[in-house]
């Protein structure tokens, strides 16, 4: 059973850092995608960046530049490095793992707050 585990949310000011981190069990993370998304309430959640298998990034328009998808396939880790923080990008952070189109795994998520 493939679970994942969210852990570095917390409260920030604007324009500091935070590093998300999802520790994989049950999976080979190389074999498959990983992505970051996050909520906020009312609204859908949106992706905030995705790594394919081979290792390929994309990321949202509003965070190209400040943030940073990475993986530790020893330590079966994805993290998601955040800087230059907005109060805009306040929400539950949520990473999951994509096998196939019907086949995906959410974590529990994590919040981050960016206030003064």
């Amino acid at each position: 059973q493939v679970q994942l585990v969210e852990s570095g949310g917390g409260l920030v000011q604007p324009g500091g850092s935070l590093r998300l981190s999802c520790v994989v069990s049950g999976s080979i993370l190389s074999a498959y995608s990983q992505g970051w998304y996050r909520q906020v309430p009312g609204k859908s959640r949106e992706l905030v960046a995705g790594i394919t298998s081979g290792g390929t990034t994309n990321y949202a328009d509003s965070v190209k530049g400040r943030f940073t998808i990475s993986r530790d396939n020893a330590k079966n880790t994805v993290f998601l490095q955040m800087n230059s923080l907005k109060s805009e990008d306040t929400a539950v952070y949520y990473c999951n793992l994509v096998k196939n189109l019907f086949d995906t795994t959410w974590g529990q998520g994590t919040q981050v707050t960016v206030s003064s």
